[in-house]
């Protein structure tokens, strides 16, 4: 990223949370020419940090903030700026934030609330992406929304519905997995399966799948089976994979199924929001703090970077001393 230094504005970064995307960079579990094209590369997307300086007069020496990783470079009528060719994403082809210092053009930069957790704020990315999807989803859907299933116990499955409980306090939300320990921590939800025990008649007015992998095959036929006709269908799931899926009852019931990756500026903007009116939100996202790591050596990031990959949920933070 192209940045004039009169012009940025200098963060520290302080807190950084490990993504699924940073660990395959780190394992090397991406294809020889996709790592030869890419690497080296400082990793990580996701991370808050403190103005050091900033010459455009936007925020004051010491403001805590959580920075874009999304970086376009040209404006769109029709496409948003995390689906434009043209855009670059920190960690995945250039430089992420794991730096001791990260210059950013003020647009990339949005301030948190006092109220917010360092580890909390530092993941403040991933919740973009599921606040993301569900913006979509509020376009694209039509108004019948009583009944909503989403596929997944991970990470994302928590947060898109923490958002969609928060957002539409009156839809009835469940939530399948494939882990009833996971299962459990989604309190806040009407209603949780395990993905034995899918209906066998169309319940759901939509869905949105969060599993990915290897799972997102299995997941994605689930819903088409169980989803009203006329339904929209969000897939967040990443695989490496192409995954195969009944075309025929999508065509059958006339589905919607749209995907979503990444975020921008005006999804960063909609959580701190979200934040400031829900209160409860991030209370929620604290209970997906996993391990948090004090990092003062390149032994300390490794020592993080494994913990990540033994971990059964949750988000690995890095505590940035660098």
């Amino acid at each position: 990223m192209d940045v004039d230094v009169s012009e940025g504005v200098l963060v520290r970064p302080t807190y950084l949370s490990i993504c699924n995307a940073d660990v395959r960079y780190y394992q090397g579990a991406r294809s020889s020419e996709v790592l030869a094209k890419k690497l080296p590369m400082a990793l990580i997307h996701e991370a808050v940090g403190t103005v050091v300086k900033d010459a455009t007069g936007s925020f004051s020496r010491g403001t805590r903030v959580v920075m874009i990783p999304n970086a376009p470079f040209e404006q769109s009528e029709y496409r948003a700026e995390n689906y434009l060719r043209s855009s670059k994403f920190c960690g995945s082809g250039f430089d992420g934030f794991m730096q001791e210092l990260v210059l950013l053009p003020a647009s990339r930069v949005v301030a948190v609330p006092d109220a917010i957790r360092n580890e909390v704020a530092a993941f403040t990315e991933l919740v973009s992406v599921a606040a993301h999807a569900v913006n979509r989803f509020d376009s694209i859907a039509h108004g019948q929304r009583g009944c909503v299933g989403v596929w997944g116990d991970g990470n994302l499955g928590f947060i898109v519905s923490l958002i969609l409980k928060s957002r539409y306090p009156d839809m009835h939300v469940c939530v399948f997995g494939r882990n009833e320990y996971k299962l459990n921590d989604f309190t806040f939800v009407d209603e949780t399966r395990l993905t034995y025990d899918v209906p066998t008649e169309c319940v759901f007015d939509h869905a949105f799948e969060c599993c990915g992998g290897d799972g997102s095959a299995a997941a994605i036929n689930q819903i088409i089976d169980t989803v009203k006709p006329e339904a929209t269908v969000s897939l967040l799931g990443v695989s490496e994979n192409p995954v195969p899926i009944n075309t025929r009852m999508v065509l059958e019931k006339g589905l919607r199924l749209f995907g979503s990756s990444r975020s921008g500026l005006a999804d960063f903007k909609s959580v701190v929001e979200l934040y400031e009116q829900h209160p409860e939100v991030p209370r929620y996202l604290e209970s997906l703090v996993g391990g948090v790591f004090p990092v003062q050596s390149i032994a300390d990031i490794s020592k993080a970077f494994e913990a990540d990959l033994r971990k059964s949920s949750g988000k690995t933070i890095m505590k940035w001393n660098m």
